[in-house]
């Protein structure tokens, strides 16, 4: 047996086990197979992924199946911060909003970084984010991705699948997303076609999907099915992709609120047609739900 410790943290109930990169060691297993382990809900603490930070100086993960954090840690660091980030599944994805607050408050209590803004290295790019003095955590997300090729997507902005066809958004955040909006049941939506969506050959590399109602002006409600995890309590990025799409599509203002199933997050983006560059900022919460020593 090999003790690990661990801490458990949660942004609107979207959750992640976090590890520093000396207890990953201890395993002597690859990144992706504890992320398997750590984030079943029935075997495993459970979350819907793993963090870990990659700080200057330190060693990259060694493994036999080479991961894209090998590449992008090979040279060091250009900022003062970066992080390993898997799914539940295994899999690495580019970037996780919700995630991205709960680290920046797990490296800054840990002394891992010693001010409240900083600039973390992704898979996704630089991600900037703040910690607030109300205990919030606001997040630079960069500026929305919208070129096909980029996303990357190939279809068109209709998407047929089993006995409906669907209006789409295509937007990354770093990570491919594919918004809906739509008047129905956002939840059955993405419970019904949210697995068929991700699969879609629309998106070579599988996307998230976001089916939202429009509220207001300034308040949508959005149901996700994440690529790699499935139906989640929230998605920042997919926060962000949502209000990027809808500004665009001149259903809301550049401030909007998000509801999610775990609660609510604070999207703004001054982003228009011709001014594509404008990042996008999501202000939102990162809580801790426990620390323990894990037993492998």
């Amino acid at each position: 047996m090999q003790k690990i410790k661990i801490t458990k943290m949660q942004g609107l109930g979207n959750d992640f086990v976090i590890l520093d990169f000396e207890e990953y060691k201890k395993t002597g297993i690859s990144m992706s197979e504890l992320a398997v382990k750590l984030c079943d809900r029935h075997f495993g603490a459970g979350a819907d992924g793993m963090i870990i930070p990659f700080v200057k100086g330190m060693e990259t993960e060694q493994s036999s199946n080479a991961s894209p954090y090998e590449t992008l840690f090979a040279e060091g660091l250009q900022t003062d911060i970066g992080w390993y980030f898997y799914n539940s599944d295994g899999s690495t994805a580019q970037m996780c909003g919700n995630g991205m607050r709960c680290f920046a408050k797990y490296v800054y209590d840990r002394g891992l970084v010693n001010k409240k803004q900083f600039s973390v290295q992704t898979l996704a790019g630089v991600i900037k984010p703040e910690l607030l003095d109300n205990g919030l955590v606001k997040v630079d997300m960069g500026a929305p991705i919208l070129e096909d090729e980029k996303i990357p997507f190939k279809g068109s902005r209709k998407l047929k699948v089993a006995d409906r066809e669907f209006d789409i958004f295509p937007v990354s955040m770093g990570n491919p997303h594919c918004v809906i909006f739509t008047d129905e049941d956002t939840l059955k939506l993405a419970e019904t076609y949210g697995p068929l969506i991700e699969k879609h050959e629309y998106f070579p590399e599988k996307t998230n999907t976001e089916f939202v109602k429009v509220l207001s002006r300034t308040e949508v409600e959005m149901r996700v099915f994440e690529r790699g995890c499935g139906i989640t309590l929230a998605c920042g990025t997919g926060a962000c992709a949502t209000v990027v799409a809808s500004v665009l599509n001149n259903l809301t203002e550049n401030k909007v609120k998000v509801n999610l199933l775990g609660g609510s997050v604070i999207i703004e983006w001054r982003g228009l047609r011709e001014n594509l560059s404008e990042h996008v900022f999501m202000t939102g919460c990162a809580d801790y739900s426990f620390f323990a020593d894990y037993i492998l």
